[in-house]
This record gives C-alpha cells, sequence and structure tokens, in this order.
C-alpha cells in the first residue's frame, strides 16, 4: 500500500458520517480520488432511488479526499450538485478532481457515474484551507459537558 493511500485511509477512519453511510475510498492519487458506493436500502429515497443526500455526501468525500492529497486540512466553503439521472440499485462512483488549488482555497470537480458508466450528476466543491489544531480547539470550546457525558 503506497504511503497517500495508508495516509488518506488512516484519516478517514475518523470520518463516522462516511462510514454510516457505507462509503468506501476506492483509490487515490495527487489530485484525484474515486469513491463509491452500493447501493443499500437505506440509501434510497421514498421513490427508490439513490437519495440526492447519499449522492452528495458520497460527492463531497470524493472531492475532498481529492483535495487533501496535498496534506493539508480543509474544510467544504461550498458545493454545487447537478443531478442528472438517478438508478435505484447497483454501485454508484464518484470522482474528484482538483482544478485549481491556491493559498487558502482549493476548487475541485466531480462526477458521479452509475455502473454502466451513465453520467448521473456532475459539480464542484470549494474547500477552505485551516489549521488542524485551532479547529480542534474550537471544537473542544464549544462542546458542552453532557457531550462528554459530564452531566
Amino acid at each position: 500500500m503506497d504511503d497517500l493511500l495508508r495516509k488518506t485511509r488512516e484519516r478517514l477512519s475518523r470520518n463516522a458520517f462516511m462510514h454510516y453511510n457505507h462509503m468506501e475510498l476506492e483509490a487515490v492519487r495527487q489530485d484525484w480520488a474515486v469513491f463509491r458506493l452500493d447501493i443499500r436500502p437505506e440509501s434510497r429515497n421514498p421513490f427508490g432511488m439513490v437519495h440526492g443526500g447519499a449522492l452528495y455526501t458520497l460527492a463531497d468525500n470524493a472531492a475532498g479526499v481529492a483535495v487533501h492529497t496535498d496534506g493539508r486540512a480543509y474544510v467544504t466553503q461550498a458545493g454545487s450538485l447537478h443531478f442528472l439521472r438517478n438508478q435505484p440499485e447497483g454501485t454508484v462512483r464518484a470522482q474528484g478532481r482538483v482544478r485549481y488549488r491556491g493559498r487558502a482555497t482549493c476548487l475541485a470537480e466531480v462526477d458521479i457515474t452509475g455502473e454502466d458508466g451513465t453520467l448521473l450528476a456532475t459539480g464542484e466543491f470549494t474547500f477552505f484551507r485551516v489549521d488542524p489544531s485551532q479547529m480542534e480547539r474550537q471544537v473542544r470550546e464549544t462542546r458542552s459537558p453532557q457531550d462528554d457525558g459530564d452531566a
């Protein structure tokens, strides 16, 4: 396993939301990443198709991992996704690619495809560079005692 893949998987091990939604990293290289979602009953909307929120989360993860390949820390600043088609079962994949990398922001594009390669959604995400220690300090300061079980 290469060093980038190992570091990425280690960072993603702390992404509870991604795991809760059954999303998996398939591949990563500099400025590029692919995520996969095997459609489950809980991935579907009331019409039986993949929920738009699941597709958006998949896209955000793929774009975010592509952006993080420079080793710096980022948070999503903005994102837009154009839903074109959908599917009720099988596997969907999101491929994220960095389009622009600045000092404080990074722009990534993402395409989501179905099993047969059909384009299901496309979009862009902007990420803002952050200081990880400052983010951790902010989280500690905003947590209530009940969050830690200290009632």
